[in-house]
């Protein structure tokens, strides 16, 4: 009979006191009727009317999204699964406002990810991964708010085509590829023609600048070869006036004339292919005398 007693009051003391621990909330019923939400701590019951009826996990905790069937915008077939991170904010909504949040929750993103899926090309499903991550956490969050759970985020964890769309991907990026080459290659050669006609354009001009150079050089070194010609000229002729003034001076300049008019005849003379003679040898005798009617001029002069 002790026994019986005994073991009556533990059974009430363990119906009379709840201990909620940190990571979860109970829901309490009294007589098939929500009564409130339990809180982590210890809390008394009234044995037989109240009773633990829902726990929820509070911590985060994660689903996962299993792989599904979707149609891109331009009618691809691709393979796409995820992960979705919950929370549950309310337990009393958690317990009646659905049956099953977790499957709940799976079954709205494989939906919302299906639907957005569709509004996107196979390029973009892989190029704007955050954008569709954040419209399917916004679409779940507002769906699943009277169920008292919050939506954290969602992670699109891999997009797989199939197989023929896959071969079709790798042809056309060959192709691209084979196009760039040969983009790349004309490129190249049409810069190798153009450096090439560079290089002929300069060197043209090179040789305009280095013959126009010539010529100037050569004109300024004839013009100095004229001064120097005239200066001489008129430092010689400068010579002879002061030496004719001198002593014996026109006789020194006749000799000078022709020794001059002597070698010049017999230059010419050897040079020419046909031997020549003055038919008029008398001239060289009135040449001579002219030179002395130059000459006593010049004596008459001083």
């Amino acid at each position: 009979m002790f026994t019986f007693t005994l073991l009556a009051v533990l059974f009430i003391l363990f119906k009379l006191i709840l201990i909620v621990e940190m990571r979860e909330v109970c829901v309490i019923e009294r007589l098939g009727k929500f009564r409130a939400v339990m809180q982590p701590g210890i809390h008394f019951l009234i044995p037989f009317f109240d009773r633990v009826a829902y726990r929820h996990e509070t911590r985060e905790q994660v689903l996962d999204i299993p792989a599904q069937s979707c149609i891109s915008k331009d009618n691809i077939q691709i393979d796409v699964d995820g992960l979705v991170y919950i929370k549950v904010m309310d337990g009393a909504k958690a317990s009646y406002g659905i049956e099953d949040y977790r499957r709940a929750s799976v079954n709205l993103a494989q939906t919302t990810m299906r639907s957005e899926i569709g509004k996107l090309n196979l390029s973009q499903t892989f190029s704007e991964r955050d954008t569709l991550n954040e419209t399917i956490v916004r679409e779940i969050d507002k769906a699943s708010d009277p169920w008292g759970i919050k939506v954290l985020r969602y992670e699109v964890r891999n997009i797989t085509p199939s197989l023929n769309v896959i071969h079709t991907l790798e042809k056309q990026m060959e192709a691209e590829r084979k196009k760039r080459a040969e983009i790349t290659l004309a490129n190249a050669e049409r810069d190798s023609v153009i450096n090439l006609s560079e290089g002929q354009r300069q060197h043209a001009i090179n040789l305009s600048e280095g013959d126009k150079q010539k010529q100037i050089n050569e004109a300024e070194g004839r013009a100095q070869e004229i001064e120097i010609i005239a200066d001489a000229t008129a430092n010689g002729m400068g010579l002879i006036a002061q030496a004719a003034k001198q002593p014996c001076g026109d006789e020194a300049i006749k000799m000078r004339l022709m020794q001059a008019f002597i070698q010049q005849t017999g230059d010419i003379i050897n040079e020419a292919d046909v031997s020549i003679m003055p038919t008029e040898i008398a001239k060289l005798e009135g040449f001579f005398k002219g030179m002395d009617n130059v000459t006593a001029n010049v004596q008459g002069g001083k």
